[in-house]
């Protein structure tokens, strides 16, 4: 991905926005629910490195 330059005389300017108190409590939960769903993956065990006899 390359520089964007701003042509000469021109600002880009963002205007921001506060987030309402119902924003933060959806974002508050997505993240929750994000968090337990990372939490859940199951864990690797180690296979058994020892080899069967008498086959």
């Amino acid at each position: 991905m390359g520089l964007i330059r701003e042509p000469k005389n021109i600002d880009f300017t963002v205007l921001d926005k506060p987030w309402t108190e119902k924003e933060l409590l959806e974002l508050s939960e997505f993240i929750k629910l994000r968090k337990n769903q990372g939490k859940k993956r199951p864990t690797r065990t180690k296979k058994s490195t020892a080899k069967k006899v008498g086959q």
